[in-house]
């Protein structure tokens, strides 16, 4: 099963060019560490609400992208949701290049780098079959445009993509506004889940008071 950063890696990768939809990088970030956060209490080694991050196991899980996170919960004092997501998003960039270099040891995805006179440029992940990527996206549409009971993973994506703003770059904007009540109801079914998305949103509140994003 993949991780939810690497599910979150798919659903940002376009189809057409293997390269990522354009979000500000902090909100990239944001996913990620809240990626991290989620597994660890999916894992049961945490669990959190609007006021606080608790430990509830320290045992390593044996995984290099979420191990790190844990342990640096596991040696610091009790903080709140916000406190560690901002933390976790600052090595977000080794995380992403970690899920990223796992998804093509799996033969999910390929990476292939752009150069022009041999100077390079740009690096993109195309899809090798596409499974992977075509199952989280249509897993994702499915619980946005119908009724059905969603699984408490796609619960989780939603609240991050909702939360990050990712939602604004995959939909259309008619898509967006026929899914929205549905993200909110979708939202409300999981408590980590409204605690890590209120975390987000007012950091991104600070975040955009004060800088002028740069896109990926």
């Amino acid at each position: 099963m993949l991780r939810f950063v690497e599910e979150i890696i798919l659903l940002l990768l376009r189809d057409e060019d293997g390269r990522f939809v354009r979000v500000p990088s902090w909100s990239f970030d944001y996913a990620i560490a809240g990626g991290v956060l989620m597994d660890l209490a999916m894992e049961d080694r945490i669990d959190t609400d609007l006021e606080n991050l608790v430990l509830v196991d320290d045992t390593p899980l044996g995984d290099d992208l979420l191990d790190p996170t844990l342990a640096d919960i596991a040696a610091g004092e009790q903080r709140d949701a916000r406190y560690w997501v901002e933390r976790t998003a600052e090595r977000a960039y080794t995380i992403r290049e970690q899920a990223l270099s796992r998804l093509v040891e799996r033969g999910i995805l390929e990476r292939e780098d752009d150069r022009f006179l041999w100077v390079f440029r740009s690096r993109r992940y195309p899809a090798i079959d596409g499974k992977a990527e075509r199952e989280v996206k249509l897993r994702i549409m499915a619980v946005l445009f119908s009724d059905e009971i969603p699984d408490p993973r796609d619960i989780v994506i939603i609240c991050l993509a909702d939360a990050c703003g990712i939602f604004n770059q995959l939909l259309s904007r008619q898509e967006l506004s026929r899914a929205t009540e549905r993200i909110e109801q979708v939202r409300k079914l999981d408590l980590i889940g409204q605690a890590m998305s209120q975390a987000i949103r007012d950091i991104e509140v600070s975040v955009a008071a004060s800088v002028q994003p740069h896109m990926y």
